[in-house]
């Protein structure tokens, strides 16, 4: 489900990170709505998934609408590693 060099974010609530899908994918972006990875964290939550090209759009079209990621995580070949907000 998430791909090598994808991005994983995270945020404050489930209500939070439906709403950030909502309205970056009505500004046309390349993003999904999944399960937080078991790797990541053991609670059932929600993330969405991006390609890491997208990561400054991305954090760009959230900001306005007050949206914060909380974690955001890059998926590497032996795992997840955990990135700067931009």
């Amino acid at each position: 489900m998430v791909n090598v060099g994808d991005c994983v974010a995270v945020f404050h609530s489930i209500h939070r990170v439906m709403k950030a899908e909502k309205i970056l994918k009505e500004a046309g972006l390349d993003v999904l709505l999944i399960p937080v990875p078991r790797e990541l964290s053991a609670e059932c939550g929600m993330a969405i998934r991006f390609p890491r090209s997208l990561l400054s759009t991305v954090v760009e079209t959230l900001a306005p609408r007050r949206l914060e990621i909380v974690d955001l995580w890059l998926k590497a070949a032996d795992g997840y590693s955990s990135m700067a907000v931009e």
